[in-house]
């Protein structure tokens, strides 16, 4: 609730989620060498992608936004806006979620949309990017755990989470970009001329430095509380198992998904997992890689993405509870 009731946390979330995680290690006394080594080493790659990729934008931008400026000239808007959220969320099981994130990031800039509607279009493209991210093994951390964990399974391959939830994700993409239809707002160019003129060289890297923490600082989280997953959550029935792993909506779900995952779970198991933490992974911030690299170059705050990512999440949440126990 820290984020929701202090600004000062809100403005302060990498810090403060960090200092939730040290705690709940000390707590739950899951301090190891192991998990401090995973926490220093794991978030690199994260970093340096979102670090590359920022210096190619700094110097494409201009480039980007007039090719996106030419587009929309030809078709409208909505339609633009309905194919990327599309695309980018399919796309983004052979790019990796972290790419497509910063690709989103570019195009929503070069939109020219007001805040608000800018706000709307990024959380149900994070969604989308995080739902069809799952689809290959290295689409995002969450896919490749579940190919690790059911390894040497009849059929356990590249594909596999295909095979598994691809009846579910292919039809929620495609939702997702028909819902953003029905979102519209004003053109405004106060967005574009701030995101120019505060891109530079030393914001490339504090914005980097920030996704390191973060990610370091849901390693801990996801560490200490780790004693409840495994005594209370793992062995719980699939319908509940379901609804309490909105509980990544603030945890990392890769860790969630390492926990619960494994050969002996039935296939409506597995399935039930899956969907569960994919979806509320877009509800807050914290929920997904995506989510935390938008929010921190658009400069989302964490009310301002609730607003829709909680409503928007619980829906799905419901919508998938009936297409997999009661339809």
């Amino acid at each position: 609730m820290g984020p929701f009731i202090n600004k000062k946390i809100e403005h302060n979330l990498e810090v403060f989620l960090f200092v939730m995680g040290l705690l709940s290690c000390l707590v739950s006394q899951m301090f190891s060498l192991h998990l401090i080594k995973e926490a220093l080493v794991e978030p690199i790659k994260i970093t340096l992608a979102v670090f590359i990729a920022g210096l190619i934008f700094k110097y494409t931008r201009s480039h980007i936004h007039q090719a996106i400026d030419s587009i929309l000239k030809i078709i409208p808007v909505r339609l633009f806006v309905f194919l990327m959220i599309v695309i980018l969320g399919f796309i983004s099981s052979i790019i990796t979620a972290i790419i497509a994130a910063l690709v989103l990031v570019e195009i929503i800039t070069a939109l020219k949309l007001d805040k608000k509607t800018e706000i709307d279009f990024t959380i149900i493209a994070c969604f989308s990017i995080g739902l069809g991210a799952a689809l290959t093994s290295i689409g995002e951390p969450l896919s490749a755990i579940l190919v690790a964990k059911l390894k040497g399974m009849p059929g356990v391959n590249f594909w596999y989470p295909a095979k598994i939830i691809g009846k579910f994700v292919i039809p929620g993409v495609l939702g997702l970009g028909l819902l953003s239809i029905f979102f519209h707002g004003k053109n405004s160019t106060q967005g574009l001329k701030a995101a120019e003129e505060a891109e530079t060289f030393n914001r490339v890297i504090i914005r980097a430095l920030k996704v390191y923490l973060f990610v370091m600082a849901l390693i801990f989280l996801g560490g200490g509380f780790k004693p409840i997953v495994d005594r209370y959550i793992v062995n719980l029935d699939s319908r509940i198992l379901y609804w309490v792993n909105t509980i990544s909506a603030i945890l990392d779900n890769a860790t969630m998904a390492a926990a619960e995952i494994s050969p002996a779970m039935t296939l409506k198991q597995i399935q039930s997992a899956l969907m569960g933490l994919l979806i509320a992974g877009g509800m807050l911030i914290p929920g997904n890689i995506p989510n935390i690299i938008s929010a921190h170059k658009l400069k989302i705050t964490s009310r301002a993405w609730a607003k829709l990512g909680v409503p928007l999440g619980l829906g799905l949440m419901v919508v998938y509870y009936l297409v997999l126990y009661v339809l």
